[in-house]
């Protein structure tokens, strides 16, 4: 199959794309490197694959793109609250309009799969988990972005959504900023974090478990279509001071406490649910990698790289 990936070389998608290849798909990597990131040099002898430096708005390079792929990831987008909030417009631009495109052009029998955010469910109800039935509620403009246009996808058909929980792990394009990965890396340089909102919950999901279920869904398409499926950890609907509390697992020395003070310190992400992936684990895909895992890759990941470098981060 070709397959065409907005924003391949990012923080999934370059997981994903030397996936693809190994599976002997033809992948179309359209990216504009704006984080200046190395990531895809190890594919680069893979011949089924092409690296565009472009940009997704533009609408006569993507025009071209699709007339060569049956399906379409559109992975490109301003990712995370705090970097829409910095650039709404660009926000707009890229995880709306861009996509908006990329539906009113293509054929019809052209397959999307398309990684949104369970983020939409806002603040949900104690003890209550959020499945793809909960309205959604999204309280920050990347969610609103994410949320507005997954109404889009699913309503042109021939199409899959998945509400990732918040992502962990080491990628070749790494982020910092993702909070499982920000934990981890205070624990170990800093030894101490103060928590807001400490006991806001949230599900996370290890980066190459959402690279399968990209694939899972591909290959398993004609009976997922047309809906849209959690992908999380189930074993990981967890506070953030029980994360803390398993980073501790494995670096003993780190402290931790929860600030109680003015209004104005809060986190201003008040996003806080527990999220039922039962709907895609009922098809047969279950995300495998725990969270314990992940944080023993960042230990090792964190020996190779450093905060500093703005390469690792959505936003400064």
């Amino acid at each position: 199959m070709k397959i065409l990936v907005t924003g391949g070389a990012g923080y999934i998608g370059s997981i994903l794309v030397p996936k693809l290849l190994e599976k002997g798909h033809e992948v179309i990597v359209v990216d504009n490197f704006m984080y200046n990131q190395a990531s895809l040099l190890d594919c680069c002898h893979e011949e089924k694959l092409t690296i565009i430096r472009g940009d997704v708005r533009d609408k006569k390079l993507i025009s071209t793109c699709l007339k060569k792929v049956d399906a379409i990831f559109p992975l490109a987008c301003i990712v995370g609250a705090p970097a829409c909030k910095k650039n709404p417009s660009a926000a707009l631009e890229i995880n709306f309009n861009a996509i908006k495109m990329i539906l009113d052009i293509r054929r019809k029998d052209q397959i999307i799969i398309f990684p949104t955010t369970n983020s939409g469910y806002g603040i949900g109800q104690k003890d209550i988990y959020c499945t793809e039935e909960t309205p959604l509620n999204p309280i920050s403009l990347y969610g609103r972005l994410k949320a507005d246009i997954e109404k889009h996808i699913l309503g042109s058909g021939n199409a899959i959504t998945l509400r990732l929980a918040t992502v962990f792990g080491i990628s070749p394009r790494m982020r910092l900023d993702l909070l499982v990965n920000d934990f981890v890396y205070r624990a170990l340089v800093e030894r101490s974090i103060t928590l807001f909102e400490a006991h806001f919950k949230r599900n996370f999901v290890y980066v190459g478990d959402v690279a399968k279920a990209f694939i899972y869904c591909l290959e398993n398409f004609d009976r997922m279509k047309n809906e849209p499926y959690n992908v999380g950890l189930s074993s990981a609907n967890l506070s953030k001071w029980e994360l803390c509390e398993e980073i501790r697992k494995q670096i003993p020395e780190f402290w931790f406490t929860e600030y109680e003070g003015e209004e104005w310190a809060k986190d201003p992400d008040k996003r806080n649910y527990i999220v039922s992936n039962e709907k895609i684990e009922s098809t047969g895909f279950k995300a495998k990698t725990s969270l314990q895992e992940g944080i023993t890759e960042l230990i090792k990941g964190y020996k190779v790289i450093k905060r500093e470098d703005r390469r690792f981060s959505n936003v400064w």
